[in-house]
């Protein structure tokens, strides 16, 4: 993805909630404050530092299997 001059690399490793998205819903992303990221067709949100630097930002699930 590129941000203003920036290239970030959104892997599906790491992100995996846009694996089965669409083309389409992967390029309507919005950047309404500096740090911040939003896809509203995934209702997905992220900081651009989770992107740049996604080892201090550690997946969590609190979902009990």
């Amino acid at each position: 993805m590129l941000l203003d001059t920036e290239e970030l690399l959104v892997p599906f490793e790491l992100f995996p909630w846009f694996r089965q998205a669409t083309i389409e819903q992967l390029s309507d992303v919005q950047w309404p404050a500096p740090n911040h990221l939003y896809w509203p067709q995934l209702d997905a949100d992220l900081s651009v530092e989770s992107i740049r630097d996604p080892s201090s930002f550690p997946l969590v699930s609190k979902v009990n299997v």
